[in-house]
């Protein structure tokens, strides 16, 4: 109590008094908060002393403290727990009534249909045996009929299974639950890399059980034989009938598909519930816990140890894999019972966790799975010439600063820069050092030849150590396929994320961006087949803001683009140069991404007072669009966070910040994250389309990635004419907004080619 409150359990009602407890809505003393309490309480010993001293506090807070003398005996009496009530008033022979009794079954059943209580009594019938233990010490209750009584006998048991009898217990347990928690405990975080070693179960709250499989160290326990324990638990856990919850599953999926059981009923993931309620916090499964159930178990570094010295889980004793690993479980289904009917209260959260991300995460799992083919020996081609080019610029560089340096030396960089070359620094690092990001050698870049040469150096860097270089060895033995990991649960704007290899940002601005798409390869017989939004984004401006301009140019196809330069710039249609259509190009999506004047005169290299008239004129032509600009900043300002068109939340912590460029940065992405968001809601809902429709067909297509607005399906020969008819179609229809949608389609025997 002292470490938490930092006062003795005895001055908690003071302590309680002086702060307010809001749960029971007792205001405590204004402006009076937890650290001012414990000063006060450790300076005058009780509420009382810190009364008596009231005349002599001093400030805002000693005056408040006088206005309240009044009401603190109220407050202290109204947060004192009752400890004189004449219970036997209320049920004779109180004592008696504390006693165990066994559980009226029927009883429960009658509340569980009258009260909708389905939830709120689960597990109490496969614990009635333990309870009529306790009310009965000489009673003989079998396992057979109440299999948990052999398992359990107190809260927060994490028991290994290590016999047949007590495994034949734990399946009747999980048969019998309505909702059963999972967790897969592996050799490696790498699914491709990761072996089975144990799996645990919960199905009552505080309780789970360990099935040890693989724990290999000198002198493990006897465990039951894997082989024989996954053919009996695989009817179960293959049954669609028989709901699950976990965290993370597509990760456990991966593990069952491995020892050939395809893991079905997945009914909820504490991941992606956390996820849709709130985007902008951690979604692991330590943090929710401590976040949600105010529990902390043991860390996966608490049981494998850190760096070095780190073990693999096989190696964990048996015991310590059964507390942690029961941990997973038990807090899984307690953060779910604490997340689920927080979603259900809102329909629209119920629509984006059911029908996009639930079902998205089946997507993305086949998609894992498939991976995609390359073309290691073009990759290594490009390697080789990018290694070359490389060297070439590191050898310019040198000759422009005079003298041979690390080119990758930030410090070494800005001796150069700023020091022998006596270039004015733009701005500093957090340390005070001048800054030489890529925004700083851009900027440089428009005056001095070094920073334009550094830039070409880190971008050709870039390409090689994370593609070139780095992809061929990525390619799985097995599959000779490249299985890149889609995270749902990272962009807090509802955008999937790619990692090893991340396969959204290769730059496709430069030949040698694009060329790396060449890698990306249908195998023999097959096209890849690309399908992306066009506009995307500004069709979802055009909806949200109904801007009769701009939904009258998307609705006669007109080039948005062109149409916007024929606004701002009072010209013809069909007059309009290209050199304004970039302009306007600049214009349309800097300012969906919340672009200033300011950033317009850099990025088209204008006068600011000219990129400015641009902007007012846009505005003027556009006058839905600005109105809806500052409707969504009042929004974000009121309710702490924006929504998609199909009600996603997108918070942002930082609008209301003290801290002027992070508010303002807020207010630009209260602008952005509606569009983006919902453009992601929008490839997440085809994605689900398209896989549905390939199964219902019995296609042999499949998808293999998802890159911002584009989709990439693996297709037949003979499939390529069905494939191309069917996106447009399947795209388009996943929903009705105030403008058309429109898909772009292409094909090819490369990545390159289809895009």
């Amino acid at each position: 109590v002292i470490e938490k409150f930092g006062v003795p359990p005895e001055r908690i009602v003071d302590y309680l008094t002086l702060v307010g407890d809001t749960s029971d809505n007792v205001p405590g003393v204004s402006k009076v908060g937890p650290k001012t309490a414990v000063k006060w309480l450790t300076e005058f010993a009780s509420l009382e002393g810190v009364i008596a001293a009231a005349p002599e506090i001093k400030g805002v807070v000693g005056e408040n403290l006088r206005q309240a003398l009044d009401w603190l005996p109220t407050a202290k009496t109204l947060v004192t727990v009752k400890t004189d009530c004449d219970l036997t008033a209320l049920v004779p022979s109180f004592d008696a009534a504390l006693s165990w009794l066994p559980i009226d079954l029927s009883g429960i059943d009658d509340l569980k249909a009258r009260f909708e209580l389905e939830r709120s009594f689960r597990g109490i019938e496969s614990l009635s045996g333990a309870y009529a233990a306790a009310a009965d010490p000489s009673a003989s209750v079998s396992s057979a009929s109440h299999p948990t009584t052999d398992l359990f006998q107190n809260e927060g048991d994490y028991r290994a299974v290590t016999t047949w009898p007590a495994f034949d217990a734990l399946f009747e347990a999980i048969q019998a639950a309505p909702l059963v928690a999972v967790d897969t405990e592996t050799t490696s975080l790498d699914v491709r890399a990761a072996e089975l070693v144990g799996l645990s179960f919960s199905w009552c709250s505080g309780q789970a059980c360990y099935l040890p499989l693989g724990h290999r160290y000198a002198g493990a326990p006897a465990q039951l034989p894997s082989a024989e324990v996954l053919k009996k638990l695989k009817p179960w856990l293959e049954d669609a009938t028989r709901k699950k919850v976990g965290q993370h599953l597509k990760y456990d999926q991966h593990i069952f598909a491995k020892v050939g059981i395809h893991l079905a009923g997945i009914a909820f993931d504490t991941l992606l519930e956390s996820y849709v309620l709130e985007a902008h916090r951690s979604h692991d499964l330590d943090s929710l816990a401590q976040r949600h159930l105010g529990r902390k178990g043991l860390s996966y570094d608490d049981v494998t140890g850190k760096g070095a010295a780190r073990i693999s889980f096989d190696q964990v004793s048996v015991e310590t894999a059964a507390r942690y690993s029961g941990e997973d479980a038990d807090f899984t289904l307690g953060v779910h019972e604490v997340l689920w009917p927080k979603i259900q209260a809102e329909p629209h959260l119920v629509h984006i966790y059911q029908d996009i991300e639930l079902p998205v995460a089946q997507v993305l799992w086949k998609m894992e799975r498939a991976g995609i083919q390359v073309d290691t020996r073009l990759l290594n081609i490009q390697n080789e010439e990018l290694a070359k080019k490389i060297a070439t610029l590191e050898a310019q560089a040198h000759e422009l600063a005079g003298q041979a340096f690390n080119l990758g030396s930030p410090k070494q960089l800005g001796e150069i820069l700023f020091g022998k070359l006596g270039i004015t620094p733009v701005k500093k690092t957090a340390t005070g050092a001048p800054s030489t990001d890529e925004d700083v050698l851009e900027r440089l870049a428009e005056d001095y030849p070094l920073p334009k040469v550094l830039l070409q150096w880190r971008s050709f860097s870039k390409l090689r150590s994370t593609y070139t270089d780095k992809l061929p060895r990525m390619v799985d033995p097995t599959t000779k396929r490249v299985h890149s990991t889609f995270s749902q649960a990272v962009a807090v704007t509802g955008r999937l994320a790619s990692s090893d290899p991340n396969l959204q940002n290769i730059p496709i601005r430069t030949p040698e961006g694009r060329r790396i798409r060449q890698a990306f390869v249908a195998p023999a017989g097959y096209k890849l087949l690309s399908a992306d939004y066009s506009q995307i984004e500004l069709r979802i401006m055009a909806h949200l803001s109904e801007d009769a301009g701009l939904m009258k140019a998307f609705h006669a196809g007109e080039d948005v683009h062109r149409a916007t330069a024929s606004e701002v710039f009072g010209t013809p249609l069909d007059q309009v140069t290209d050199e304004q259509r970039r302009y306007a190009k600049v214009i349309n999506f800097g300012l969906i991404y919340g672009m200033s004047a300011y950033g317009l005169a850099r990025n088209l290299d204008l006068d600011r007072t000219v990129a400015k008239n641009y902007i007012d004129q846009y505005f003027a032509k556009y006058p839905g669009v600005a109105r809806y600009m500052e409707e969504i900043r009042v929004q974000a300002k009121e309710k702490g966070y924006v929504e998609t068109v199909f009600g996603r939340r997108l918070w942002l912590p930082e609008i209301s910040s003290p801290n002027g460029p992070r508010r303002q940065a807020a207010e630009r992405a209260a602008i952005n994250a509606p569009m983006q968001g919902t453009a992601a809601d929008l490839i997440k809902k085809a994605m689900i389309a398209v896989d549905r429709a390939l199964a219902e067909e019995g296609l042999r297509s499949r998808l293999v990635l998802q890159v911002h607005d584009e989709l990439v399906l693996e297709v037949p020969e003979d499939e390529v004419t069905i494939i191309g008819a069917m996106l447009p179609e399947k795209m388009n229809q996943v929903a009705a907004l105030r403008v058309p949608l429109l898909v772009s389609v292409g094909v090819g025997d490369n990545w390159d080619e289809a895009h």
